[in-house]
């Protein structure tokens, strides 16, 4: 059984497959996140839905000592939205602190994300949020990632996946045994109880492997994985290499193969320096963003299409220009609705605080637009780091790391 929180993601893909694309948008501010108070601030993650159209998301600072939360908006008859933090984060030894990723949903309406230090060795966790009655809800800790063992990941910065059994998978930016260059790992449920690590892959600079996977992962039909590094990769015809996207193909016995599918160059025309994860459409081609690179070093979208012998073929979907119009910096991966491209750029646009850019095709090109330019006017969020989302009628959301009514960033939405 899929998770709700894939469940939905599937339903709003679906449901937008129709859904035409708009040559103008609106935005408004859903949420502004307040810098005093135990409530959150600076939200660093994209967004999630429930059956019943409430958001939830994680900031990472704010709640009790500045450790970050998690939070939820429900929205009001009559207009407006409610925010109730379900969790704030403790420095206690224990708890995690400081999530920069999402949440994700179970069956069951359970929550799971991750943190990045804290727990009991101080370099991050895996975390459950359990609803109660009441409206409650209760922490568990389920894993407490550990660097003295010389073999677990540490410092987790992305979301998970479920699988159909309820396992959970991740990336850790450090650990493993190569060098600390970062981890796959998964956490499988123990039928009475309690969760157990196996870690599927250690990323290595060894002049082929990418290394610090900064991003989360994806799953094909097959139930292999896709994810990005920020590092590594092969060189090629004198140009280096600064990121790259691998596969971890599942095979008999449980073991896992990695094979890098792209090596990002610089070399003046690929993009480079790979923040956000990549998506697949209904072809298997993958689609996703680098930071940096491209013809103005200013980042890229990229499309690889699977070929013939297990050849992948990049495909340079937009170069950021940076031109005082354009955004630049893409942090985060991509969204589709009716074949169209979302995302955001952290930098850039007219008023320098960030874009969300559309790009849609057309006889084998992609055509760029902006539905929104955050413009730094003391209420509009800026620089936004996370990806978006879409619901069941084509209005994007998302979050911006910065700006809003008390400088603590927003939760926004865009109508199409």
């Amino acid at each position: 059984m899929l998770s709700i929180g894939l469940t939905a993601a599937l339903a709003i893909f679906y449901a937008t497959v129709f859904v035409p694309s708009a040559s103008a948008a609106t935005e408004r501010v859903l949420h502004s996140f307040n810098t005093t108070g135990s409530n959150g601030e600076v939200p660093y993650s994209s967004l999630i839905f429930d059956t019943a159209g409430n958001l939830y998301g994680t900031t990472q600072g704010g709640g009790d000592g500045n450790e970050g939360t998690v939070f939820e908006l429900m929205p009001r008859t009559g207009g407006g939205w409610t925010e109730k933090v379900l969790h704030r984060f403790q420095g206690n030894g224990t708890d995690g602190v400081v999530p920069y990723s999402n949440v994700i949903f179970d069956t069951a309406g359970n929550l799971y994300g991750t943190t990045t230090a804290g727990g009991a060795f101080g370099y991050g966790t895996v975390y459950e949020l359990i609803p109660q009655a009441g409206g409650t809800w209760v922490e568990k800790i389920l894993h407490s990632f550990d660097p003295n063992t010389g073999t677990d990941g540490y410092t987790p910065y992305a979301g998970l996946i479920l699988d159909a059994a309820g396992n959970l998978y991740g990336t850790t930016t450090s650990g493993g045994t190569n060098f600390h260059f970062g981890t796959v790992f998964e956490l499988k449920r123990n039928a009475g109880g309690g969760w157990t690590e196996k870690i599927l892959h250690d990323f290595n600079e060894n002049g082929a492997d990418g290394f610090v996977p900064y991003a989360g992962l994806v799953f094909d039909t097959a139930g292999n994985l896709y994810g990005t590094t920020l590092q590594g990769g092969t060189a090629q015809g004198g140009n280096s290499s600064i990121g790259t996207v691998f596969e971890l193909k599942h095979g008999a016995g449980g073991a896992w193969t990695e094979k890098v599918l792209h090596s990002f160059l610089v070399n003046g025309i690929d993009g480079n320096n790979v923040d956000g994860g990549v998506i697949l459409d209904a072809s298997g081609n993958l689609y996703g963003t680098t930071f940096f690179g491209g013809s103005n070093n200013n980042g890229t979208a990229f499309e690889l299409t699977p070929g013939a012998g297990g050849v992948w073929t990049e495909t340079l979907l937009h170069n950021f220009a940076n031109n005082g119009t354009d955004g630049w910096g893409p942090n985060a991966g991509l969204v589709f609705d009716a074949g169209n491209l979302y995302g955001t750029t952290t930098h850039g646009g007219a008023n320098g605080v960030g874009t969300v850019f559309e790009l849609t095709p057309s006889a084998g090109t992609w055509t760029e637009s902006l539905p929104c330019i955050f413009s730094s006017t003391g209420t509009d969020g800026e620089e936004p780091y996370a990806g978006l989302i879409l619901d069941t009628i084509g209005n994007l959301y998302g979050t911006t790391g910065g700006g809003g009514a008390f400088g603590g960033g927003t939760v926004f939405e865009i109508k199409p």
